[in-house]
């Protein structure tokens, strides 16, 4: 998925500061107030104390459990780093400017990825190296919990996903992003904040290579490795060759012996992931909008999209459920129309109308309108 790309003021402190003024100048008052606020703060550390932990390898999380790391009450997550992940500079971050989770860095998606769109980038990961530098610049190493949000559920998980790959080892997604936080009821923040950067991440990046699946293992695993299943995450039009799903990309199909994973209406969302409050779907969900596909969770299943973003939410909601059978081939389609003589097919490869060719046959003006 590419780029395409509230504020909570609480007034009432003031108005029952301006209470407190105009009632009994007591001491006996003055005293109660002051008990009534340290029990308002004891009832709230005990609240944030009373939300169950997670494992390590959980990736979504609720807003109630995000607000207890914040307040203190998850035990072994005093090291933390909250980013709120969007396309672009905090400048081009509106979003960010109106209103963030408390401590919440600002994210450019474009320190995981390379958004040049060249054949050598191909909107793959950046080299490991880059995304090092980055993590350190806002104070991540391998040991830091993360706490990602943001407006995209793709364009977060491309991030999580990239933190994962280099060797962050706690990585969690804000499950139904900042929304479902003022649902909750808490509050935002608009001050900028910037991490403290750190020196050493911690181990060689990226940690876990097998994450990551290049154009030419793609291509050559899905034509020789029964077991492998190389799954596109996009939309039924896209998936029949009716269309790219982007306007930068003239023809439509999929690379040769791919199967279908479902998981988007369009090519920018991935709604059949997402319940209809924007939290993610549970397992036995995702099961079940898996049990008329080609391949079982047995599979080694090496999920793609159009550039790399939609892949990588079915990726995390196996990697929290333990699987380590999974990767991403990165470049996606995208990639894969850069080679002539690379094999596609276009149509349902179990119907008898499925076309097979090469890149170089496709027809064009199959581009987004």
């Amino acid at each position: 998925m590419k780029k395409k790309i509230v504020s909570m003021l609480l007034c009432t402190a003031m108005v029952m500061s301006l209470a407190a003024g105009c009632s009994s100048p007591s001491n006996d008052a003055g005293t109660d107030s002051k008990e009534e606020t340290e029990e308002d703060g004891a009832d709230a550390a005990e609240d944030a104390a009373e939300v169950e932990t997670v494992e390590q390898r959980t990736v979504y999380v609720s807003p109630a459990w995000v607000k207890s790391v914040i307040d203190g009450g998850q035990e072994g997550y005093e090291n933390y780093v909250i980013g709120e992940v969007s396309y672009g500079d905090v400048d081009a971050s509106p979003d960010y400017k109106e209103g963030h989770l408390p401590g919440a860095l600002h994210i450019d998606i474009c320190e995981v990825e390379d958004a040049t769109g060249d054949e050598e980038g191909a909107y793959n990961l950046l080299k490991a190296e880059e995304v090092e530098q980055y993590l350190l610049s806002h104070g991540i190493t391998k040991d830091t919990k993360v706490i990602l949000y943001g407006q995209d559920p793709a364009g977060v998980g491309r991030a999580a996903y990239g933190y994962l790959w280099a060797g962050a080892e706690d990585v969690k997604i804000l499950d139904g992003g900042i929304d479902a936080w003022n649902k909750a009821g808490y509050d935002l923040e608009t001050e900028a904040n910037e991490g403290e950067a750190a020196q050493d991440f911690g181990t060689a990046v990226p940690a876990h290579p097998e994450y990551w699946v290049s154009i030419e293992d793609a291509k050559d695993r899905v034509a020789n490795e029964d077991n492998f299943k190389l799954v596109s995450i996009r939309s039924k039009e896209e998936w029949l060759g009716e269309t790219s799903g982007y306007n930068y990309m003239d023809k439509a199909g999929e690379p040769e012996g791919a199967v279908w994973g479902k998981g988007a209406k369009t090519a920018f969302d991935v709604a059949d992931f997402l319940h209809e409050d924007g939290t993610i779907i549970s397992f036995d969900e995702l099961k079940e909008l898996w049990s008329d596909c080609d391949f079982t969770l047995d599979n080694h299943l090496s999920f793609y999209c159009g550039t790399g973003w939609r892949a990588t939410v079915p990726f995390l909601m196996l990697y929290e459920e333990g699987y380590d059978n999974i990767s991403v081939y990165d470049g996606g389609w995208y990639e894969w129309l850069m080679h002539d003589d690379y094999p596609v097919q276009v149509g349902d490869p179990a119907s008898d109308d499925c076309e097979h060719m090469t890149v170089g046959e496709l027809p064009t003006g199959k581009a987004a309108k």
